[in-house]
């Protein structure tokens, strides 16, 4: 009898090691499925960020030209660290790359494409978050492919790297 109230606390910890074990390699959080693949891009209104990058509205989305939209922020350390990433994107023949400010100032967001150089052919200003809601962003960055009727093909939550470019973006706007 001794020994099996031994054996308890070990199979619990055997038990409770094995389903951390299961968490950590579920797969990264940016493989998470976006209820909105498959799906028409929701619809927006929204105002450019300011006068110098016209904006954009859902009908741009189904001009026969797949699209990148991306949601970013002057205060967001990861959009900073993908910014490199958007300009090899934006410089590929054939691809619109579209930006959303998410929450943030428009002479802030405007001094970090100063700073960083902007990749973005249009952009449009959600300063209280609410569209960004309807898309099912819960941070920034977080990235959408969209084919040229306006149907949502990929996302992408976090920081886009060189290898995320070609291994999951570009296959999918090249139609792969």
């Amino acid at each position: 009898m001794n020994r099996l109230l031994f054996l308890v606390p070990v199979l619990a910890f055997v038990g409770l090691a094995g389903l951390f074990y299961m968490g950590l390699n579920a797969g990264p959080p940016d493989a998470l499925p976006s209820p909105l693949i498959g799906k028409p891009a929701p619809d927006f209104t929204l105002p450019a960020m300011d006068g110098a990058t016209p904006g954009f509205t859902r009908a741009d989305l189904t001009a026969g030209h797949p699209t990148v939209v991306n949601f970013w922020a002057s205060w967001c350390a990861p959009c900073r660290v993908e910014q490199p990433v958007l300009e090899a994107l934006a410089a590929q023949q054939g691809v619109q790359l579209y930006g959303v400010v998410y929450k943030d100032v428009p002479a802030k967001s405007r001094g970090f494409l100063d700073e960083l150089g902007n990749p973005f052919s249009r952009l449009i200003s959600d300063v209280d978050g609410h569209s960004s809601i309807d898309w099912g962003v819960t941070g920034v960055p977080e990235t959408f492919v969209i084919d040229g009727a306006g149907i949502i093909r990929q996302h992408y939550a976090g920081a886009l790297t060189a290898e995320d470019l070609t291994k999951r973006i570009l296959p999918v706007l090249m139609g792969k």
